[in-house]
């Protein structure tokens, strides 16, 4: 199995075509956002961000991941409305969504209605014509949280992971910056 890094550099061709629904899944700093980026390579893009970023640690990270992506990205931050935004994207172009994780948490954070939010983001990904990549973390590999808001939201994950999966053409795990495909419709 070759690294991102190594597929990167042994591919010179025109970029593969992407499936209408890749979900790509691992946990933190498991390198998925750096793969999920490279599926899309130069085509033109929507970077679709969901973080809020509320202190430094988090402004440094956001820095990082954008110091990533070349000219041919677009940006658009998306903390909440990422259904209304995924139904008002272009057809022509690939869409990538990072990270559903901490849309959910933001969600979580300022009460709104989780599971009617979710049915709307599952609504806008069915109906969606662009080629989209969402990324999410993989939350179920960790011991039980010790509190009822922190339960609440690896349930939701959990959830969401499995609704995406079960509709996404491609789902890949990433750990340690290697991909693992789970499922591929194509093949």
């Amino acid at each position: 199995m070759h690294s991102v890094r190594q597929q990167q550099r042994a591919d010179t061709s025109a970029p593969a075509a992407l499936p209408r629904l890749t979900l790509v899944l691992g946990g933190a700093r498991s390198g998925k956002s750096r793969y999920a980026e490279t599926l899309v390579g130069p085509r033109s893009a929507l970077y679709i961000a969901t973080a809020e970023v509320r202190d430094s640690e988090m402004a440094d990270r956001v820095r990082l991941h954008r110091s990533r992506r070349g000219a041919n990205w677009r940006t658009r931050e998306t903390p909440f409305d990422l259904a209304a935004v995924l139904r008002d994207t272009a057809a022509d172009e690939p869409v990538l969504v990072d990270c559903l994780t901490l849309w959910l948490s933001n969600l979580l954070l300022v009460g709104r209605d989780v599971a009617s939010e979710c049915a709307a983001l599952l609504t806008a990904l069915t109906a969606g014509v662009s080629p989209t990549i969402l990324v999410a973390n993989e939350v179920g590999l960790g011991i039980v949280p010790d509190n009822e808001l922190a339960r609440a939201f690896r349930d939701h994950a959990g959830r969401l992971n499995q609704e995406i999966a079960a509709i996404a053409d491609r789902v890949v795990f990433v750990a340690a910056g290697l991909p693992l495909v789970l499922k591929d419709v194509a093949r």
